[in-house]
């Protein structure tokens, strides 16, 4: 099932590739940008990563976590990790809970059994704010950002677009 703007974020706890333990529940209080893609190390897996390690300082200032998810392994996240100099958790989802639950396994990735290139942002309470399916790699971070500049302030969060 695909969530949708308006429905609960599923709830997931996953370690990742850099052996930090990462759940939503313990993220609440914050917007979590998710994006999923679909093979770590391939050229638009890269473009699209690097676009939001460097949109990171902004992500953090607008008080947004953001996280990277795919169905590659571990030690494929870690190496993807080490080539782009991320400093973003990265999940890697091989048993596909995540992104079944998110319902990104759609289209010809489903069929190659990996996640679509998709983005979910979730609001501090839990709940899906927003969702883009198959994001441009080289523009998606900066949509998102724009986006999230967009919401309205929540108590205790920085006012976005100050």
């Amino acid at each position: 099932m695909s969530v949708r703007p308006g429905d609960p974020a599923p709830v997931f706890e996953k370690r990742s590739d850099d052996g930090r333990t990462i759940s939503l529940s313990a993220l609440r209080g914050h917007w979590v940008v998710m994006f999923f893609y679909p093979r770590a190390s391939s050229a638009g897996c890269s473009i699209e990563a690097q676009r939001f390690e460097s949109a990171l300082p902004e992500f953090e200032r607008l008080g947004a976590t953001v996280i990277g998810v795919s169905t590659d392994t571990e030690a494929r996240q870690a190496s993807f990790r080490d080539t782009c100099s991320l400093s973003y958790p990265l999940l890697p989802d091989s048993d596909r809970e995540v992104c079944r639950a998110y319902g990104v396994m759609g289209g010809l990735s489903g069929l190659l059994n990996m996640a679509a290139r998709e983005t979910v942002l979730i609001d501090p309470e839990g709940v899906v704010a927003a969702r883009w399916r198959s994001a441009n790699p080289a523009a998606h971070a900066s949509a998102a950002l724009k986006h999230l500049r967009e919401r309205p302030a929540v108590a205790g969060q920085p006012v976005p677009g100050t």
